[in-house]
């Protein structure tokens, strides 16, 4: 059968099919009485042009850019080899294996993966950068953001942990949530070098005003953050279609966030106390003031 066109008729459309009657197209050898034009313009049956024969070969012929082509789709165990080196090692077989003419190119979220190329190892420090930079207009100061910024690196080593042990590989999505993370981290680091820098600004000492953020701000740092861990619980535990993404983001986003948790809590007034130490130490002495009296 073949698709002449479309006609309208009653307020409807019809296509229109060109197809033989059913006792000229049951075999294989009918379609040897098919005529069509030879090169005199005399229609004459293709049967006295070609033979007719039977072979084995794909349901759909597959092209990419015009070219005939045969998809290839895998997958790559994690714990075996990343999606990255496996990409690599097939396009170093390809060329050894495949004869000549003959090429593999990547589709989908590999092409993507492929002209990309390392672009997360310069997205991820312009991220810290901006948050750095942002901060340290905020404070007017180059060193309480490095209080803030320190957190980050412990951050997302909890996040590639926490993909590790499930399995998981370095993928766009797991770079999607360590930018995520990154805020988050940098959200509570904020609240405690904020509150110390306060209680500083208003006499108590380097660790007296650490110690005291942290007391002040434990309980809305640990609600935040449980809140934020129980809404990722169910991407971590989805199904359906799409579960493979959100399961991925969501683990790194659980376990990151519980390293945010943990080493946030612990770790940033640390760093503010050595910074603020260290600062101090560098500062130039004040002056003495003689005073006089006056006859």
């Amino acid at each position: 059968s073949s698709y002449i066109n479309d006609f309208n008729r009653f307020g409807r459309t019809y296509q229109v099919i060109a197809q033989a009657d059913g006792q000229f197209r049951d075999s294989v050898e009918d379609i040897a009485n098919l005529r069509t034009r030879n090169d005199r313009g005399q229609m004459v049956p293709i049967g006295s042009m070609v033979t007719l024969g039977q072979t084995y070969g794909p349901d759909p012929v597959i092209r990419y850019n015009g070219y005939p082509a045969a998809d290839l789709i895998g997958e790559a165990d994690p714990r075996v080899l990343s999606s990255t080196q496996a990409m690599q090692t097939l396009s170093g077989m390809a060329p050894k294996v495949l004869p000549n003419g003959m090429n593999i190119e990547w589709t989908d979220l590999s092409y993507q993966q492929s002209t990309q190329g390392n672009s997360a190892l310069i997205v991820f420090p312009m991220a810290v950068l901006l948050a750095f930079l942002v901060l340290a207009a905020l404070y007017e100061s180059w060193t309480l953001p490095l209080a803030v910024i320190l957190i980050v690196p412990m951050t997302l080593l909890s996040a590639l942990f926490g993909v590790w042990l499930t399995g998981g590989d370095n993928n766009v999505f797991v770079q999607v949530g360590l930018v995520v993370l990154m805020g988050l981290a940098c959200k509570n680091a904020i609240l405690i070098v904020e509150f110390a820098r306060e209680l500083e600004m208003h006499g108590k000492g380097i660790v007296e005003a650490a110690l005291e953020a942290c007391r002040l701000r434990l309980r809305p740092i640990v609600m935040t953050s449980i809140a934020f861990i129980a809404g990722t619980v169910p991407l971590v535990f989805g199904h359906g279609a799409g579960a493979e993404v959100r399961s991925v983001t969501g683990i790194t986003v659980f376990a990151g966030m519980l390293g945010v948790t943990l080493f946030g809590l612990f770790l940033t007034p640390v760093f503010y106390v050595a910074l603020r130490k260290w600062v101090t130490r560098r500062e130039p002495a004040a002056p003495a003031t003689v005073a006089h009296d006056h006859v």
